[in-house]
């Protein structure tokens, strides 16, 4: 793993695919993708039918500063994948700490990449966070095995709201020391 450092976000590189910065010509793909509801109905934040210009608005927060959230697109174009395969973040908490948030595009479920990007990051810790945190709905087991595979312990269960479906939702909180 190597990391250079890109205005005032790294960009996190594997032998499979870089986690760099948003830039605005990724607006195509993370569009797409997250206008599908199989991936909103796996976040808080995306709704399902996606208004238009919510993605551009998302973009020009992730590059702005100041910002709260550091989000990396997960680009395998280096190995011969696609530009955009997902998304990862880290939104800024009190006393050194951070949560995770992350989405793969459904092309690319049950490839381990959600795994890979969550356990790349959490060893680059590019916050230099004490404690990462993240929790996932109770119907999305999947994610909460590619926590546990990147070392986060469970905390419990809460609820929140997603938006997509209109609703609270169960969730699966978990946290990982650093």
């Amino acid at each position: 793993m190597e990391m250079q450092k890109l205005d005032t976000q790294l960009v996190i590189e594997t032998p499979r695919f870089d986690m760099r910065p948003l830039r605005r010509s990724d607006l195509g793909l993370i569009e797409m993708y997250a206008s599908d509801a199989r991936v909103a109905n796996t976040t808080t934040t995306i709704p399902h039918p996606l208004p238009p210009g919510m993605m551009e608005a998302f973009i020009v927060r992730a590059t702005s500063e100041p910002r709260d959230e550091d989000v990396w697109a997960i680009d395998g174009s280096r190995s011969g994948g696609t530009e955009v395969m997902g998304v990862i973040s880290l939104s800024r908490l009190d006393r050194n700490q951070s949560e995770v948030g992350y989405w793969i595009a459904p092309a690319f479920w049950n490839t381990h990449l959600a795994s890979e990007a969550v356990s790349t990051l959490v060893a680059s810790n590019p916050l230099a966070n004490a404690a990462m945190f993240a929790s996932v709905f109770h119907d999305n087991p999947a994610s909460a095995k590619v926590l546990t595979n990147a070392g986060f312990q469970y905390l419990g269960d809460a609820e929140t709201f997603c938006i997509a479906r209109n609703t609270a939702v169960p969730t699966w909180t978990y946290s990982r020391s650093l």
